[in-house]
């Protein structure tokens, strides 16, 4: 038989209710896609720093003769 820990206690998986099936399911659900958003969300920063880089890389580089003192 499957047994499940939910906050330090065991549980058969086959002795839960319907209810409790259904529950853990939406939180494995639930679970899954804050993983898959997490990973989408480090890709994204990953690119951020990418174009920001190359962003950088791009602007004109300000030499001696065009730097103004305010």
């Amino acid at each position: 038989m499957t047994t499940i820990t939910i906050d330090n206690q065991s549980y058969e998986l086959e002795s839960l209710t319907d209810e409790a099936k259904a529950q853990l399911g939406s939180l494995q659900f639930v679970d899954a896609e804050i993983g898959r958003l997490q990973a989408r969300l480090a890709a994204m920063q990953t690119a951020r720093m990418a174009y920001a880089r190359a962003l950088s890389e791009a602007l004109p580089k300000e030499s001696e003769d065009t730097i103004k003192f305010s």
